[in-house]
């Protein structure tokens, strides 16, 4: 709100499929080089998605910052 307040510039974080959402997570994962298989980290980031109620780029770079925080990777 603070930059539609300040500025009146708005983001949105719209939703995407779930298919476009593991794709971003994939992504994320693959371009930071964390260790991570399919099997562990898809489960997981789907449930990310749903306790916070949207599937987004914003939700999957999230999930992908506490993923890597788990691991020890440091995003850089």
């Amino acid at each position: 709100m603070s930059l539609s307040d300040r500025f009146g510039l708005w983001l949105g974080f719209h939703n995407c499929s779930q298919d476009d959402y593991l794709a971003m997570v994939a992504g994320y994962i693959g371009h930071f080089g964390i260790p991570a298989r399919d099997a562990e980290w898809r489960p997981e980031a789907l449930e990310w998605s749903t306790t916070r109620g949207s599937r987004s780029g914003r939700v999957a770079w999230q999930y992908v910052q506490d993923l890597a925080g788990r691991k020890g990777v440091k995003l850089t």
